[in-house]
């Protein structure tokens, strides 16, 4: 082998940009095909990744409408980069399926890769069927034609085995037996096919949805067929279900990280102006947004430029957050349903994304049986703490001596398999940890008792509704601080005391008033990925009243609600522990009656009261 096929693409490269001559471009690309036909050994480095055959060989039109060499950009090689992990990962046993789910911008070029890579595919490989499904014939077409045939076209004549078929959806080889082709979305596709490499395009916008379609062509799927569903957002649809599933790898790319999603200013006068009207405190959403992007994001004025006009340019302003996400949240938010404040849920969750829990594990512990009261009892000296990567508590800040905390507790009911507790510090009302499970009710009832001990007795307010069973053997346990109500007796139709917090209509909307303020005004005393996404699909439904969109959970939701509504029945401060008691001397004795009342008081702050 004379050279690399990576040494050979940065040779491309470097040529181009000397010059950007596509004539000498061809040339050299017609040089590099005969090397490659030639020489087994340089071959097989680009079968086996055939995004070098592309940045070797392939020209693409660029936004401009100019013909250039296909060299990846940085979201491509980003994705590129997962795909082989996820290959290597399903090789090696540690994945069962190489599933890619893609959710960006618009026009960041993934539609362009991917069906180059098949193309590239079919070139370099036997037996190889490539798949390609849109939401409408028309981008079928456009897909074949631009970019397929187009690259296809340009190839030098060299590395083109003999066609069977080159149609307006088909490429097929006959000698290698490998063929690509782009299909509509229908309820029958997959008929007779054995899919090597399957591309759902835009599959949010699928007439019948994902699933529909995604059935029928589940069986013509090899067991080790590449899988990309790419598409931008479009509500909370089948593309949302599959992109929270956990069945994916979820690779989301923001719209700065495209290059030419930038635009300069006529002058430094005008570029004063506008970076000035950033910090006006009046200028509404746009200019809040691009406050949060300059500082958290530390975009480049250019790129904040580009991102304003964009946003004057629709009629329609909330399109921009679908068709220019942030976030991959903000990208399936429907405006105006969400209850929480969607900037300030996002813009948080951002800042909480990337940040692992402090520790996550569970509980531990032992019981004895109380013969006095007929009772088996969590002995508390003997809770202890086990670190497991996929246990179900959750732990972001640890207890601290003294410090007053609350739980808030919501049990699997009404459609919930998921028992949740948050825990929130007292003093500051900061969200420190969370229990998350679909537990049996005693293994909850365990979990979140040993939880309250954890955090120095925390008080304990567990929901009501569905089932009396954990307040009931919290009490046989002795917990020693459950919330208490005043609920109604039935027999007298007076009050009495009892346990837990009971969701009805009268104390669920002051509940949930309260979170939507705490969030709306103190955002970041939550630290909890999961709580901050459940926020964002709980939405008033067509008659106003909140809860979670169909299909997803408010467990998180409520019981964190619960937790900030039942904080006035425990202290409100910490604990100021006592000063250590000295074992007096005879010496710190002889001082104390010799020294004057100043020095007496010394003596007594220093080493504690004697008397």
């Amino acid at each position: 082998m004379n050279w690399t096929a990576d040494f050979l693409i940065e040779r491309r490269r470097a040529r181009w940009e000397e010059d950007r001559d596509l004539e000498r471009d061809r040339v050299f690309r017609e040089v590099v095909a005969r090397e490659l036909v030639t020489d087994g050994e340089l071959r097989a480095q680009v079968a086996e990744r055939p995004e070098r055959f592309i940045e070797l060989l392939m020209v693409i039109v660029d936004k401009d409408k100019h013909t250039v060499p296909f060299f990846l950009n940085e979201v491509q090689r980003d994705f590129i980069g997962r795909l082989n992990r996820a290959k290597e990962d399903f090789a090696a046993g540690r994945i069962s399926r190489i599933a890619l789910a893609v959710l960006k911008g618009r026009q960041q070029g993934f539609t362009s890769l991917i069906t180059a890579y098949q193309l590239a595919s079919i070139l370099l490989s036997r037996n190889f069927e490539g798949f390609t499904v849109t939401d409408k014939t028309s981008n079928s077409e456009a897909i074949f034609d631009q970019k397929a045939k187009y690259p296809y076209t340009m190839l030098p004549e060299i590395v083109k085995p003999t066609e069977k078929y080159n149609n307006k959806r088909q490429i097929t080889f006959s000698k290698l037996n490998s063929t690509w082709s782009v299909e509509t979305a229908t309820k029958q596709l997959g008929r007779s096919r054995t899919i090597n490499f399957l591309h759902c395009s835009e599959g949010a916008f699928w007439p019948y949805g994902i699933s529909v379609t995604q059935a029928s062509l589940g069986p013509a799927l090899t067991k080790n067929c590449i899988e990309v569903q790419e598409s931008t957002a479009n509500g909370l649809n089948d593309f949302y279900t599959l992109w929270t599933g956990g069945q994916y790898i979820c690779c989301f790319y923001e719209w700065w990280r495209t290059p030419e999603y930038a635009e300069g200013f006529p002058d430094e006068r005008e570029r004063r102006e506008f970076l000035a009207g950033i910090d006006d405190p009046g200028g509404g959403w746009l200019k809040a947004r691009l406050r949060w992007l300059r500082g958290e994001k530390r975009l480049t004025p250019e790129q904040l430029h580009w991102y304003a006009k964009k946003y004057e340019g629709y009629l329609e302003k909330e399109l921009i957050k679908q068709e220019y996400p942030c976030t991959p949240e903000e990208a399936f938010i429907a405006s105006g349903t969400c209850v929480f404040d969607v900037e300030a849920v996002m813009r948080r969750l951002d800042a909480v994304r990337a940040r692992p829990p402090l520790r996550r594990g569970r509980f531990e512990y032992d019981t004895t049986y109380d013969a006095d009261r007929d009772r088996v009892e969590i002995v508390d000296s003997s809770v202890r703490w086990i670190d497991d990567p996929a246990g179900y508590v959750y732990i972001y800040e640890d207890a601290r001596p003294g410090v007053p905390y609350v739980v808030g507790g919501d049990t699997a009911g009404e459609g919930s398999d998921l028992f949740v507790g948050q825990v929130l510090d007292n003093t500051t009302g900061r969200q420190v940890a969370k229990l998350r499970h679909q537990f049996d009710e005693d293994v909850f009832t365990g979990q979140i008792y040993c939880l309250g001990i954890h955090y120095n007795r925390a008080l304990l307010g567990v929901e009501a509704n569905f089932s009396s069973y954990p307040i009931k053997k919290l009490q046989e346990y002795g917990y020693p601080n459950q919330y208490v109500r005043q609920a109604e007796d039935t027999y007298t139709h007076g009050y009495k005391p009892s346990y837990g917090f009971r969701t009805t209509p009268v104390t669920r909307p002051v509940i949930i008033a309260e979170l939507v303020r705490i969030v709306r005004e103190s955002v970041d005393l939550l630290n909890d990925p999961d709580t901050l996404k459940e926020m964002l699909t709980f939405i008033k439904n067509e008659r106003g009243r909140p809860e979670a969109q169909q299909g997803e959970h408010d467990d998180h939701v409520m019981a964190l609600a619960i937790a900030y509504y039942i904080r006035p029945q425990q202290s409100f401060r910490a604990a100021v522990p006592e000063a250590p008691r000295v074992q007096w001397t005879p010496d710190l004795w002889e001082d104390y009656r010799s020294a004057d009342e100043a020095g007496r008081k010394y003596l007594v702050a220093k080493y504690g009261n004697p008397f």
